[in-house]
């Protein structure tokens, strides 16, 4: 015979998996689907029409190979993303990527509720996913223009080449302040100055646009050709010892309110959508479990009303080793606050786990609910349920001639001169663009995969040509001298060949090979040979300048005595024409180091307002020129 006990118990559950669905409302007269409606109305009429597993459901994106109609529609899906590299086809054109994202809205809203899903992507240096997009440079050398209204345009290009391809959210901007370039996401972050970094959130505008007046830190997007952005990642990120990827961030409250939080501050002020929780840990508890800063700080605090995302596989990282306790990831990450989880190697696991858990009263139900309320108040925002199907009417603006000239502003704003001649009345930039005979050098040069670097087609980047449409350095040159200049170019020329061609000088372009997170880490920060060794091989020779493509920093102490010119170009992405427009004289250089240039390693971090700060260029250095367009 059942006891009571038990028949109380299974009472308690079925009335717990059925009142959330209790509205006996009829679907097509929902209020929720009334655009008329205040958004709030909406957002609790559909929550009051929702089952457990509906709810569950909005809570979870999974990659693009995983949003099967079957699986979209068995579990209700919320969302769907690429991840770097993920693409429909090789060299996909806009019209395919709207095709993909179409065919998996169009089974979330065959749905009981048709609730629709929105689609992720890492765009943090234009649409860097999507070949023939406009790659900007990156984060690095965009702090370097201290110029918010570029970043702001730039925000508004990347959004529309986004659109077009018919995704709505993108992961960015990085607002992590790197204090440590040994880190190999230093080149996402716009600055070590919490400052600089606050004024580039001006980006979030761009991407979603300007928030309605008298409105403040509610989620804002503006439309079919804006999209939600996602500030990332909260927080410390960029402060872990070493410099270690998704390491351990040990600081006080003053020294992480004052320099990791406050650009967050900004974000949500500006009606960011989203923010993404970090791998790194602070003071030895994961970020992704830390709910005293994600529900104690940024919810309640700072009054975010947005999603709170975790990172790829985020939560299975709480555990080491990796999805060691899945379950006690999942209730330390949902109970920190966490409202969607990114990715999973095992979705039917994460939904059993997740209504596990929440029908034995270890996650509360108010916790499922108000992750929901966000997620739905970013859904409705939007317009998606008004105008959830991507079409082609934004095909033409990716990699569209307005945004690369974009690029190309941005890519001559972000160059800093850091050494011009041996003294001011010897400069030798610019250059004349009339010559006899010039030599281009060097393995960076010719090689647009080098200087987009990573997060661009791929995750780690490509060491290529044909990724993507672009204009290598060494195209940009032959665009630029005087049709009468010979130019030859030699990638690693020997001595021998330097000085019997008699070039009136040299230009050298080298630099760090792509990297991305965890692969980019770096104890030592050096330049690889072939690269310091073609520097003495054409320096010592001719008069050179040296382009340095790097995402930071690296160690030119012993060469800046050798080399007569040295500009720090960072990753200027597929318009290279910006560099040799500055080289040649057509535009000044303006930029100013948002980064501290080290001298060694051993000093390392070594941030501006140190109290021992010796470096080789300081925070700010840059020299500059004037336009002579007549060279």
């Amino acid at each position: 015979m059942v006891s009571l006990s038990y028949f109380l118990h299974t009472l308690g559950l079925f009335m717990l998996c059925s009142s959330v669905a209790a509205n006996k409302e009829p679907l097509s007269n929902a209020k929720y689907k009334n655009p008329k409606e205040p958004l709030e109305v909406r957002i609790k009429n559909l929550m009051s029409h929702m089952t457990l597993e509906e709810k569950l459901g909005q809570m979870v994106q999974v990659e693009r190979v995983n949003a099967t109609t079957k699986v979209i529609k068995t579990y209700f899906i919320g969302s769907a993303f690429s991840g770097g590299g993920s693409v429909p086809t090789p060299n996909a054109t806009a019209e395919a990527w709207v095709k993909m994202v179409n065919k998996i809205q169009k089974a979330a809203l065959s749905t009981r509720l048709g609730i629709p899903i929105i689609y992720g992507i890492d765009a943090v240096h234009g649409h860097n996913n999507v070949y023939n997009a406009t790659i900007f440079p990156h984060n690095v050398g965009l702090g370097v223009t201290r110029d918010p209204d570029l970043v702001k345009r730039i925000g508004e290009a990347t959004a529309l080449e986004v659109r077009a391809t018919g995704i709505q959210y993108v992961f960015a901007p990085c607002i992590a302040v790197c204090r440590d370039p040994r880190w190999g996401r230093c080149y996402e972050s716009y600055s070590e100055d919490h400052k600089l970094v606050q004024q580039m959130t001006e980006i979030i505008p761009g991407l979603q646009g300007d928030l309605p007046r008298g409105q403040k830190g509610v989620p804002f997007v503006a439309g079919k050709n804006k999209v939600a952005a996602c500030a990332k990642h909260f927080v410390g990120d960029g402060g872990t010892l070493r410099g270690m990827n998704a390491n351990n961030t040990v600081i006080n409250s003053n020294g992480l309110l004052g320099i990791h939080m406050p650009a967050y501050y900004d974000a949500v002020n500006k009606g960011v959508a989203t923010v993404m929780v970090s791998y790194s840990s602070l003071n030895g508890l994961k970020m992704h479990a830390n709910k005293k800063l994600i529900t104690g700080f940024l919810k309640r605090k700072l009054k975010f009303k947005g999603i709170v995302i975790s990172d790829f596989l985020g939560i299975d990282q709480i555990t080491t080793p990796i999805h060691a306790n899945y379950s006690h990831s999942l209730y330390a990450a949902i109970t920190a606050g966490i409202d969607m989880i990114m990715g999973s190697s095992n979705v039917t696991e994460l939904i059993n786990d997740l209504t596990s858990q929440v029908k034995r009263k270890l996650i509360p139900m108010r916790r499922i609910n108000d992750a929901v309320e966000r997620i739905l108040r970013v859904k409705f925002t939007m317009g998606l349920f008004e105008d959830p199907m991507a079409d082609h009417s934004l095909a033409n603006k990716l990699g569209c001639k307005e945004h690369r000239e974009l690029a190309s502003e941005a890519v001559r704003k972000s160059l800093v001169l850091l050494k011009n001649g041996e003294n001011a009345d010897e400069p030798l930039l610019p250059l004349p663009k009339k010559a006899k005979k010039i030599l281009v050098a060097g393995t960076h040069a010719d090689n647009l995969g080098y200087q987009c670097g990573g997060w661009t087609i791929t995750w780690q980047g490509l060491n290529s040509n044909n990724l993507t449409i672009g204009t290598t350095i060494l195209a940009a040159v032959n665009n630029t001298v005087d049709p009468t200049t010979q130019v030859i170019y030699n990638e690693n020329p020997d001595t021998n060949f330097v000085n019997s061609s008699h070039f009136d000088y040299a230009i050298v372009v080298i630099g760090e090979t792509p990297y991305a997170e965890g692969y980019g880490d770096s104890t030592n920060l050096t330049i690889a040979e072939p690269g310091p060794s073609i520097m003495e091989n054409v320096c010592g020779l001719v008069k050179c300048v040296v382009v340095v493509i790097s995402g930071r920093p690296v160690m030119m102490q012993p060469y800046v005595s050798k080399v007569d010119a040295l500009v720090a170009a960072w990753l200027p992405g597929t318009e290279g024409q910006g560099v040799a427009d500055v080289l040649f004289g057509e535009y000044g250089f303006t930029g100013k180091l948002a980064r501290t240039w080290f001298r060694t390693v051993d000093q390392l971090p070594m941030n501006v307002g140190d109290p021992r700060y010796d470096p080789l260029y300081p925070f700010g250095f840059g020299l500059t020129t004037k336009p002579n367009k007549q060279l």
